[in-house]
């Protein structure tokens, strides 16, 4: 991710004027119209709002008027089309190796996580002066931000929420409070800075890697504790209870960490990676396994479900949190722009009154931005939607059908073990 705060012209300093001469003139021999430099201005700027469309309608309008002079109502020529689709098609692999990096198949690989937080080293981190960055359409660090209210840790936990960048980079923009109950985009609440790279870069010797969330910091050493998802939500859930508002919840108990574990190891690369590497395929083969392995972990967690309220019985885990923030994603947009559309969560009875289910626990639904959601993925992952148009929100995804009864509280363990190979 890029560490420039503000991006240059793509065109020169000065305006660039072209206007299109109001009349065409009509002779017995075919002549090429002029382009006369009169009143249109063309703007381009990588620091434009992405609400603000002025500068791409004038260039829309532009290309518009160009190629009704050179073929009238006819399409394009081929060389014209197969010259594009060629530069496309090499522009989009350059932008996806940096995306998202793949292995020679064609595969998305996931980079690892730079700053690990272990059993040992979290007996030596400061309970005090700890904060939370986040972005609300990552589904990574939507899980810190679950854990982080059902334990009660928001008044001991401070948290600054980013927002993606029109170049990819997680910025800091306050944004206008609407519901009072949901969390928002704010402004760096802990070092003031104007986007997340500035904040890695704090530390002794700066940094050079990727400028990832979730990611907790420490405010008085001004160094990164943690910026891996699981180590952070294991150790929010059992490291901090001397200062948690709700210290007996416990998402980890001894007695279910085998099994939690065991889901873990079918939910990750399956689902939620899952989803990324079909979106982020760049083969066919490399999509066509990745969309089967998701599917066929679906149906298995769905039928699983049928008999057992929580993957690991009665209790809520971190296994069930890590599984519901790619779930309650997963109309909004894996099935759609992730290609995940052989079904969609709605047609999963169980894996639907499930996600209901833990949507309505106390203090979950206001970790849910559906708005800040779409828009982190639809407006700004340019290569797999270069349009930017953001498709309406499911009626499966609203607030009042997320609230409907589920009825899953009458399930019961029933003792028997599921075999858990996808």
């Amino acid at each position: 991710m890029s560490s420039t705060c503000s991006c240059t012209s793509l065109l020169s300093s000065s305006p660039l004027t072209i206007p299109l001469s109001k009349k065409t003139p009509i002779t017995k021999s075919p002549r090429i119209p002029r382009l006369s430099i009169t009143k249109r201005t063309i703007t381009m700027s990588l620091n434009q709002n992405p609400k603000s469309n002025s500068n791409s309608i004038s260039i829309s309008n532009l290309v518009t008027s160009i190629s009704k002079l050179l073929w009238g109502q006819a399409l394009p020529p081929q060389l014209l089309i197969s010259t594009v689709r060629t530069a496309w098609s090499t522009a989009w692999q350059l932008m996806m190796s940096q995306l998202a990096p793949s292995d020679p198949s064609g595969s998305y690989t996931r980079p690892a996580s730079q700053f690990r937080n272990t059993t040992t080293s979290s007996s030596n981190i400061s309970r005090q002066n700890l904060h939370l960055y986040v972005g609300l359409a990552c589904p990574w660090a939507h899980r810190t931000l679950i854990v982080r209210a059902i334990k009660g840790l928001e008044d001991s936990i401070p948290v600054s929420v980013a927002s993606p960048g029109i170049d990819g980079a997680w910025e800091f923009r306050d944004s206008p409070v609407l519901d009072q109950d949901k969390i928002v985009p704010t402004l760096d609440k802990a070092q003031g800075c104007r986007n997340l790279k500035q904040v890695y870069n704090l530390r002794r010797g700066g940094y050079n890697g990727r400028s990832t969330v979730p990611m907790l910091w420490d405010v008085n050493s001004k160094d990164v504790v943690c910026n891996e998802s699981y180590d952070i939500i294991e150790f929010f859930n059992s490291g901090l209870n001397g200062i948690a508002g709700n210290p007996g919840l416990d998402l980890a108990p001894p007695s279910l960490r085998k099994r939690i574990d065991e889901w873990n190891q079918i939910i990750y690369p399956n689902v939620n990676n899952g989803v990324y590497r079909c979106g982020f395929a760049q083969s066919q083969e490399a999509y066509d396994i990745a969309v089967n392995e998701l599917f066929s972990t679906l149906d298995l967690i769905d039928g699983h479900l049928g008999g057992s309220r929580y993957l690991c019985g009665d209790e809520l885990t971190l296994a069930d949190v890590c599984l519901f923030t790619t779930l309650i994603r997963f109309d909004l947009v894996y099935n759609v722009m992730f290609k995940c559309t052989k079904k969609k969560l709605i047609e999963y009875p169980n894996l639907y009154g499930y996600l209901r289910d833990i949507y309505q626990i106390p203090k979950v639904a206001a970790t849910c931005n559906f708005v800040a959601i779409m828009d982190g993925y639809y407006k700004f992952l340019f290569p797999l939607n270069p349009g930017n148009i953001r498709p309406i929100m499911p009626s499966d995804c609203e607030h009042d059908e997320l609230s409907r009864p589920h009825s899953r509280e009458s399930l019961a363990m029933t003792g028997k073990d599921v075999q858990m190979y996808v």
